[in-house]
């Protein structure tokens, strides 16, 4: 049973800084696209940024410059630096997986992220 493991959000203030990371099991599990969504209250959920096995990542354009996406396949990791964050970016953080032999999208329950003074 594949899960997806969010850790690293929480509270910070305008202009701060948090990473998040999201951890893959069973270990052999072989992800081909990774990535991070977010869901705002009241709005749907978006793509914030993805990345595949390769290494091309892909950006919202809201966070284009803000924040940094990686991925560590020998752990089945993937990353959200996120710098110079802003109170729109305020939203429940969620990670991704497809399966690279299955194309199954696989989520994990999501990290709150809150921008606040």
């Amino acid at each position: 049973q594949v899960q997806l493991v969010e850790s690293g959000g929480g509270l910070v203030q305008p202009g701060g800084s948090l990473r998040l990371s999201c951890s893959v099991s069973p270990s052999t599990f072989s992800g081909n696209a990774m990535g991070w969504y977010r869901q705002a209250p009241g709005k749907e959920r978006e793509l914030v940024a993805a990345i595949t096995r390769g290494g091309s990542t892909n950006y919202a354009d809201s966070v284009k410059g803000r924040f940094t996406i990686s991925r560590d396949n020998a752990k089945n990791t993937v990353y959200l630096q996120m710098s110079s964050l802003k109170p729109e970016d305020t939203a429940v953080y969620y990670c991704y997986a497809r399966g690279r032999f299955t194309g199954v999208d696989y989520w994990g329950k999501g990290t709150l992220v809150t921008v606040s003074s």
